[in-house]
């Protein structure tokens, strides 16, 4: 079944380096997303269109809400709670104060209201980066092996299946969540090889299947719950980043894109790259959870 009801258009023409992390966040019914290279967070309102920008501190890899108010931020030194009525930034935690090399970059938020993020080098090369959970005590807890680039998490309808992906190895992994929050039985869910382009932040709808943005490939694609490619959404720029799913019915798709890759005939060539799209699908997301452990 083709899910696609429209083709993705810019709705906001940013040019960003990076941009990532977008979340539809339901009280506000809003999209928030961030620009990592420009240190920037960044929200879309889709009804009037009102376009809001904070600076961040350093790099940062993704704003989710937090239960009461406000949001947790990764940023390049670890986690802070931003404020977004103040602009203010407080540290939170730092899961890998050993490796300053490093930064955080995607993040998400499961059934119970724990917080898993990823961890990358960001020379993209090193393999120093990991995924990590948010415990209920405000330490971060290391569950998978190390990447250089990490993207995801993202967790299933029931909350028991995790994904994450090797971006440079061009694995999508799937592990099986336990109560407690340990991660278990990891397998490889999907390979895209990178000729393809490289899999970046994956996201999850309501029918359990599982959306990856390709940089370097033009697309996103939609797998079944059992790793089959069900359908490709071409996009009239190259590097796409990650998906959320929006809107009153959770039916419009937003994707983040970047152009931090691209040379001035690239540029010519997708003079929309680095911009937030979006398009409409039958199918729609989850809805979103806000951060209730640990903070």
């Amino acid at each position: 079944m083709t899910v696609q009801r429209s083709e993705p258009v810019s709705v906001w023409h940013l040019g960003a380096p990076l941009g990532e992390g977008p979340v539809w966040v339901q009280r506000d019914r809003a999209l928030w997303f961030t620009d990592i290279k420009s240190h920037r967070i960044h929200r879309f309102d889709p009804a009037t269109q009102v376009k809001t920008s904070w600076e961040a501190p350093d790099q940062v890899g993704f704003a989710l809400p937090i239960a009461g108010g406000g949001f947790v931020a990764g940023l390049k030194t670890g986690l802070a709670r931003f404020d977004e009525r103040s602009g203010s930034f407080t540290p939170l935690a730092d899961p890998e104060p050993g490796l300053p090399d490093n930064r955080l970059n995607d993040g998400t938020v499961d059934p119970h209201g724990r917080l898993w993020f990823g961890t990358m080098d960001d020379h993209e090369a090193a393999e120093t980066g990991s995924i990590w959970r948010l415990h209920a005590d405000g330490s971060c807890v290391a569950e998978s092996p190390n990447y250089s680039i990490t993207n995801g998490p993202a967790l299933s309808p029931d909350g028991r299946i995790l994904y994450h992906t090797d971006t440079l190895g061009g694995f999508i992994y799937a592990c099986d969540v336990a109560e407690d929050g340990t991660l278990s039985n990891r397998r490889v869910f999907a390979t895209i090889p990178n000729e393809e382009g490289y899999p970046d932040g994956p996201t999850v709808d309501a029918a359990g299947c599982v959306w990856t943005g390709l940089y370097k490939g033009w697309a996103v694609r939609r797998y079944s719950p059992a790793g089959e490619l069900l359908e490709t959404i071409r996009f009239p720029v190259s590097a796409i980043t990650k998906i959320a799913f929006g809107g009153r019915d959770l039916k419009t798709v937003f994707a983040t894109t970047a152009n931090k890759h691209c040379s001035p005939a690239d540029l010519e060539a997708e003079p929309r790259a680095g911009d937030l799209f979006s398009f409409d699908v039958d199918v729609p997301g989850l809805p979103g959870v806000e951060v209730s452990v640990g903070i």
